[in-house]
């Protein structure tokens, strides 16, 4: 096996030069998106929205199978409608895109564009719950969303964005926790069986919990450049929106009851993960389980007689086998596919061309490290079964040292500062006061990302105030 070192992709920006720079060049470049007439709206182009039919396959499947059903809400929320929870309208009303003329007459009531979608589903609820036999509701959508924010980068942040939120009712607080704990894990699963990306999870500070939310819980992913990524969110509500909403059944013992509540969900801003965990100065570096093309088939000399026949059955073949494969039989030159496919990071090449043919051999290579592996033709298919979860495990594996190796443990200022400048978690002990909280963020810019739920203490007081601590969280600076 031997391993080749790739040749620098001169169209791209290096990571080290500037790491935004090389973001904006891949999400161009490998045409993931492009930019529409109004800012903050992209255009999700054929492959980076591959990635994400792989993304809601999986989830998919695992929603069905714990019983939840997907629904369609509506576009437009009307004013009157999102204020009726106090704490929510307060944190969503800055980010609101509102209309407010509508066939050419002015509305009574505007009309908010959907920036999440918890009171259209109390609304529904309050209808269709009348009993404890009507519960759980296990309801999921998948949508857009529309949050007027003011600096956006694509898949990162953006005005508009796609995603699955689920909204789920429960008789008793102990099932509607459970819920919430439930599909946390199930996040959790994707990003290590699907994504190829450790997330760090626990829950959130009272500062940085969800408008409405009695507790949040997140996961959260580590960026090359040190910053951490809210990569996806799930919400304890408790009975505030159903007692807000008038939302009752009748309990086993006859008398009204409020139902308790969950929301959770995660978005596109998981292809940004992707982008940028696994990416490098060639480009896209795809996980083998959600890449558009997990092999692509070059012919070498393929105007040489057999070459174009001989690739068109490895297609075949790998196909029959159940690969997402293609076969590039262009005009192009074989380095220019080369590198092509490597900005675009699917995971196996395999070239064929006549010396190969003549020895009846298929040459495979791995984008992840550039390594190159000669099988005979007949062990081709097998071969390419066998590297997919090679493939996703070095992947993991890499990413999750890196985890570790930014993982800082701090007990005083100089500490904190010094694991920020570096890079990733600073992992602090904390009194629970969000005026230390708040500190933090003034000496740093680092914000609490989660209160992970291995509280092993690494000290007894909180290095902002000196006071006994209470809790482990993670610091760092994020997307």
């Amino acid at each position: 096996m031997e391993n080749k070192q790739q040749i620098k992709n001169q169209a791209i920006t290096r990571q080290e030069d500037d790491f935004a720079q090389w973001y904006t060049d891949v999400v161009k470049k490998a045409e993931l998106m492009d930019y529409s007439s109004v800012k903050g709206f992209i255009i999700y182009r054929p492959y980076s929205y591959a990635i994400w039919e792989e993304i809601q396959n999986y989830l998919n499947k695992r929603f069905k199978e714990t019983g939840h059903e997907n629904v369609y809400m509506p576009t437009v929320i009307p004013t009157s409608l999102l204020q009726k929870e106090k704490d929510h309208v307060e944190g969503f009303a800055p980010e609101c895109l509102v209309a407010n003329i509508g066939g050419g007459q002015e509305l009574d009531d505007p009309l908010i564009i959907t920036p999440t979608s918890e009171t259209l589903f109390c609304e529904h609820y309050q209808k269709i719950i009348k009993s404890y036999r009507d519960l759980p509701k296990l309801y999921n959508q998948w949508r857009s969303v529309v949050r007027w924010e003011k600096t956006t980068r694509p898949f990162l942040r953006g005005a508009e964005f796609l995603w699955q939120e689920g909204h789920t009712m429960h008789e008793s607080e102990e099932e509607a926790r459970t819920e919430t704990l439930k599909m946390l894990e199930i996040y959790d699963d994707l990003g290590r069986d699907i994504l190829a990306i450790p997330f760090s999870k626990g829950r959130k500070t009272e500062r940085e919990k969800f408008a409405g939310a009695l507790e949040t819980y997140s996961i959260e992913a580590l960026m090359p450049d040190g910053k951490a990524l809210q990569s996806g969110t799930s919400h304890y509500f408790g009975q505030g929106f159903s007692k807000a909403f008038e939302i009752q059944f009748q309990g086993r013992d006859g008398k009204l009851e409020n139902p308790y509540q969950t929301s959770w969900g995660v978005s596109t801003r998981l292809l940004g993960a992707i982008i940028m965990v696994h990416g490098d100065d060639n480009g896209l570096v795809l996980p083998p389980y959600v890449a558009p093309i997990q092999a692509v088939v070059i012919p070498v000399a393929q105007q040489k007689p057999g070459v174009i026949p001989a690739a068109r059955e490895l297609e075949a073949l790998l196909k029959e086998a159940g690969i997402r494969v293609k076969l590039d039989e262009s005009d192009k030159t074989p380095g220019w596919k080369f590198s092509e496919y490597e900005m675009k990071g699917v995971p196996i090449r395999v070239e064929i061309g006549p010396r190969d043919i003549e020895n009846g051999v298929v040459t495979l290579a791995k984008r992840n490290t550039g390594e190159k592996i000669t099988v005979k033709k007949e062990e081709m298919v097998e071969t390419v079964k066998n590297l997919i979860p090679e493939i996703h495990k070095e992947m993991y594996e890499k990413a999750y040292k890196y985890l570790l190796e930014h993982t800082t443990e701090v007990h005083n200022l100089d500490e904190l500062n010094k694991a920020l400048e570096k890079g990733g978690y600073a992992k602090m002990m904390w009194c629970g006061e969000e005026a230390c909280e708040l500190k933090v963020k003034e000496l740093t810019t680092a914000t609490a990302r989660c209160m992970p739920f291995n509280q092993m203490a690494i000290g007894d007081t909180c290095p902002i105030c000196g006071k006994k601590a209470k809790k482990v969280v993670l610091f760092a600076k994020a997307y």
